[in-house]
């Protein structure tokens, strides 16, 4: 296909799409965001149909919601599916210890055999790995061979085996000396595989496993499970019509038999608003109406998994029921309780307690059951509590609608969760904002959402319009297709609290890349969602670094990367610094912050240690030594031409404040150096059709992202040549899904793609480098919560997923907004 039709088809699929006059099963994301919060309160479905698939936490672990709605009789379901229920054969060690033997020592004959003699083998206690903190036998070697016999008295009864695995890396599975599984790779949780029944048999039974190790880390843990029978043949399945995705609202619409169920889920995340943006509730409306114009009986279901409050399933939790004035209540939680004890990267939370609320005046009914029984109870009017301690417990609420006719009758449900302590900050435990004072319930929060449902659904509703409205002028429709999908997205990859000395923290994760808590070369790409719509979170997502170097913790002359592992920012745990990079990031992000708010008092107040970091880059960022930037991923880099340009940016952005506050001179001597620069950085980086992606190698390029500053705060560094020579070359990069990052691979940052496009100096190049990032969120076989780092020409992820660096999606607005100023 030429460039020409090529170009047709994709204005085609676009307005298609965006027009919403598409099949019901057109996709609009991904994954569709349906409760967000912060990284633990964060609940998605990840495919097109809100009823072919369980919803899950952001990690990809079970959260279920299951909702069905009950139409004279006739049960259909429309959000979820029924919880899968195993049955334990052979327990792995989240459910019993157990022993296996092993070596380290590729062994002779057939090591899978039942009757293989393991004599020069050890013994050793599962789970096997390298991290002393979580495995009960240590292995450091590349490759183990593991046996583990274990006797059934019968085989009879099994509905479907399944193999329960958690490994890391390679493996190769083998039961009874028949191969089972094999993968290259490995899963950070238990994941289940089918295996023939067959290959079992009654009296002694061995599973025998090889695995290497490639890079990273070492994990062995396993057992056997039953998948038992559910009832979901036995539940019809509405029929979607259609789903809108806004910014603080994902709308479902359904025909459910006779009756139509319109199904919106509210997250009301308005920046410009802290207490509401904290306070942990959304909410699940049921719009109800009759299609056929006669009144029919309804009444609507919604189970809510307990595993939403717990780490892993196996963790036993303990429910409630009770009602406070206005609400009927239920509640759940491990009974561990280990507050602040965990903390990486694939966590959920398993302190604090996780809530369904109900209105009074709605006549809800609740109980609680296990998740296997919940949907069952329904089928069969059940409303009794079987259940109030166990693991994977269903929370049912069941809202009777009543003769429902051709006008449409809504009711809601709420989401909610009490951490109780949401981080650590240099050893101390700090509340979540909306309880900073430790004298704030969960009722209350709840109640309040309840008390202001209406005027919240308003400025939700109002709030979404503008949204979109403003990325439409800014960028077409692609592009504010992406801003309402990333900001849900980036938000709930952050936490609100209030520092020991009253300042606003505003602490993202490192979501699916490290786990690191107020990341700062995380924090810059998602800088312009927050520099749009409430620089004080800009200052939030900056104070603590800024703590941490002026109490003398962090000893350096240039910026920390991070603040420790979420969820305790006790101090740095990546492993080594990021001069340059983190340090022209934070001055960028102050000038920023001064742009945004017509004034610099916020450096004034750290300008002492913006000046040990602007000095640092005057010395060291022009031509960078070997280091890592914020692309990790890619390894380290000397001579890096996008990172020489953050320093040069930064130093111009420092002499900008210094103007700013009336340091004149100050002001002079940093423009005169940043100026100083260009010139050298042009003759350095020049490669004729484009500038290099390092100053040694002329037949390399990237993505010279870093200059978007340069335009955006009306720094007038760069020649206008720069941008259009660069812009030109980026053109003919374009791969079906954007243009790399760089000429060493095909992998590409869609972030990063956004800022080099607000500075093409033509509207039509930006939109021909933003749609294939559009195409992308429609047609990447990679079914996550936006990802933001791919392969430019198969879409299928590297790596990453719902990470808050989707906020750098709001930078052409950004752009727009400061230049009107």
């Amino acid at each position: 296909m030429n460039q020409s039709n090529r170009f047709k088809s994709l204005v085609l699929l676009a307005y298609v799409c965006l027009t919403g006059t598409v099949h019901a099963q057109e996709r609009k994301a991904p994954a569709y965001p349906l409760i967000t919060h912060n990284t633990y309160f964060s609940i998605w479905s990840n495919t097109d149909q809100l009823n072919n698939s369980t919803t899950t936490h952001w990690t990809g672990a079970e959260h279920s919601l299951l909702g069905l709605i009950n139409v004279d009789g006739k049960i259909y379901r429309f959000l979820g599916k029924e919880q899968t229920s195993y049955k334990t054969i052979l327990s792995a060690s989240d459910e019993a210890a157990y022993n296996v033997s092993y070596t380290e020592n590729k062994p002779e004959g057939d090591w899978t055999s039942l009757k293989y003699s393991t004599a020069g083998w050890k013994s050793g206690q599962a789970p096997i790995g390298d991290d002393g903190k979580n495995v009960k036998t240590l292995w450091k070697s590349d490759d183990i061979w593991v046996r583990r016999m274990f006797n059934l008295s019968t085989i009879a009864g099994i509905n479907e085996l399944f193999l329960k695995l958690n490994h890391d890396d390679n493996v190769e599975v083998f039961l009874n000396g028949t191969r089972v599984y094999e993968k290259k790779g490995w899963t950070s949780s238990f994941q289940y595989f089918p295996i023939n029944k067959n290959t079992l048999k009654a009296g002694q039974n061995l599973i025998a496993i090889h695995l290497a190790n490639t890079a990273g880390g070492r994990f062995l843990d396993f057992g056997l499970v039953d998948k038992l029978k559910d009832n979901a043949a036995q539940i019809l399945l509405a029929e979607q019509k259609n789903v809108e995705v806004n910014a603080t609202q994902t709308v479902y619409n359904f025909a459910a038999g006779k009756v139509n169920l319109q199904l919106t889920f509210t997250s009301p995340l308005l920046l410009n608003d802290l207490n509401l943006l904290s306070r942990p509730v959304s909410y699940i409306a049921y719009k109800v109406n009759a299609n056929d114009g006669k009144n029919h009986t309804v009444k609507v279901f919604l189970g809510a998994s307990s595993d939403i409050a717990v780490y892993q399933p196996s963790q036993a939790v303990s429910a409630q029921k009770y009602a406070t004035a206005k609400l009927s209540v239920l509640k759940t939680g491990t009974v561990e309780q280990p507050v602040l004890q965990k903390g990486g990267d694939d966590m959920r939370i398993d302190w604090g307690y996780f809530y369904v609320a109900a209105p009074k005046t709605a006549g809800a009914i609740q109980f609680i059951t296990k998740g296997s029984e919940a949907a069952n109870a329904f089928k069969k009017g059940v409303v009794l509590s079987t259940a109030s301690k166990g693991r994977s417990l269903s929370l049912n609420t069941i809202i009777p609608f009543g003769t429902v006719g051709k006008n449409a009758v809504e009711h809601f449900v709420e989401l909610g969760y009490d951490e109780r302590f949401s981080v650590q900050y240099f050893n101390t435990d700090l509340r979540p904002w909306w309880n900073n004072s430790g004298k704030a319930s969960i009722e209350d929060e709840l109640t309040g959402a309840f008390n202001e449902y209406q005027s919240v659904m308003q400025k939700c509703h109002a709030f979404d319009k503008e949204v979109y409205a403003d990325a439409l002028h800014s960028g077409g429709a692609a592009y504010a297709h992406l801003c309402v999908l990333a900001y849900r997205q980036s938000i709930a990859a952050h936490t609100l609290v209030k520092s020991p000395a009253g300042e606003t923290l505003w602490l993202s994760k490192e979501n699916n890349s490290g786990g690191f808590i107020n990341t700062v070369d995380v924090t810059y790409p998602s800088a312009p969602l927050y520099l749009l719509y409430n620089p004080e979170l800009m200052q939030g997502m900056l104070n603590g670094i800024f703590y941490f170097s002026e109490t003398g913790k962090y000893p350096h002359p240039w910026a920390a990367h991070d603040l420790g592992t979420y969820p305790k920012a006790n101090g740095q745990t990546y492993g080594e610094p990021m001069p340059v990079e983190e340090s022209g990031n934070m001055i960028i992000l102050c000038a920023a912050i001064a742009k945004a708010e017509g004034n610099a008092n916020y450096a004034k107040k750290h300008w002492q240690t913006l000046t040990i970091w602007v000095d640092y880059l005057a010395k060291e960022g022009l031509d960078p030594k070997f280091q890592l930037c914020t692309d990790d991923f890619a390894g380290h880099l000397a001579r890096n031409a996008n990172l020489s340009v953050k320093a040069i940016v930064a130093i111009a952005c420092y002499a900008q404040m210094a103007g700013t506050l009336g340091e004149t001179e100050t002001a002079k001597k940093y423009r005169a150096i940043a100026e100083g620069m260009v010139p050298e950085w042009i003759k350095m980086a020049d490669a004729g059709d484009h500038y290099a992606l390092t100053f040694d190698n002329k037949d390399t390029w990237s993505q010279k992202y870093n200059l978007v500053w340069d335009k955006v705060l009306s720094l007038h560094l760069f020649p206008q040549k720069v941008y259009d020579t660069e812009t030109r070359y980026y053109l003919t990069k374009i791969n079906k899904f954007g243009i790399p990052l760089d000429s060493r691979k095909s992998y590409t940052k869609n972030d990063w793609i956004v800022w080099t496009a607000t500075f093409a100096p033509q509207k039509d190049q930006f939109e021909e480098l933003i749609r294939p990032l559009y195409v992308h969120a429609l047609e990447t076989p990679s079914r996550v919560p936006l990802n933001d780092f791919y392969d430019s020409k198969t879409g299928i992820r590297e790596n990453f997923k719902a990470r808050s660096v989707v906020g750098g999606f709001y930078m052409k607005m950004l752009a727009d907004k400061l230049k009107a100023e």
